[in-house]
């Protein structure tokens, strides 16, 4: 496993390294070939932030966590990740196919997670319209995110609000 570790605003101690990409080699065993892994390292306020991303075949396995103490992050990232992994490693075997070692996955801890599934299905007609009305329009509903057609490419896009509060957009290449 290749662990790519960048500090964000923050200059980390060999000490700090070493422990990350120690703690972080524990997933290798979910892994049959090299993967490489993205460790973001940052520090707001007065919290440490540790995110990792895992690419996958065609999906991205990611998680965030803040503490004051970097260590505990690391330790809360690497039980999101292995969670996540435990989910990931249901959904391929309805599917039948194997990308991870599933041998080394504990099947308990899956089983008692609940399965997620679709509840509820709305349909609704997609007017043109341009960014700042769908920003306009999402503030007035009051969710997280927009689905609309953009005007000036009539395509479909995906207008989301960040953690910083300002606004993202996701449309197809």
């Amino acid at each position: 496993m290749n662990i790519i570790l960048s500090g964000k605003q923050i200059n980390l101690s060999q000490k700090q390294k070493d422990t990350i990409e120690t703690k972080l080699s524990r997933l290798e065993k979910y892994f049959d070939k090299d993967m490489i892994v993205r460790a973001t390292a940052s520090h707001k306020k007065d919290k440490s932030c540790v995110e990792v991303t895992i690419p996958v075949n065609k999906s991205v396995i990611r998680a965030e966590a803040t503490d004051y103490d970097m260590y505990c992050a690391v330790d809360e990232v690497v039980s999101k990740l292995a969670r996540q992994l435990r989910k990931y490693k249901t959904k391929l075997k309805n599917r039948g196919t194997e990308t991870i070692r599933f041998e080394n996955i504990d099947d308990s801890s899956v089983s008692n997670e609940e399965e997620q599934k679709i509840v509820r299905r709305k349909k609704f007609d997609f007017l043109p319209m341009s960014e700042e009305e769908a920003c306009l329009q999402m503030e007035m509903i009051g969710h997280d995110f927009f689905v609309f057609v953009n005007a000036d490419t009539d395509s479909v896009n995906v207008l989301y609000k960040r953690k910083d509060g300002h606004y993202g957009i996701i449309e197809p290449e």
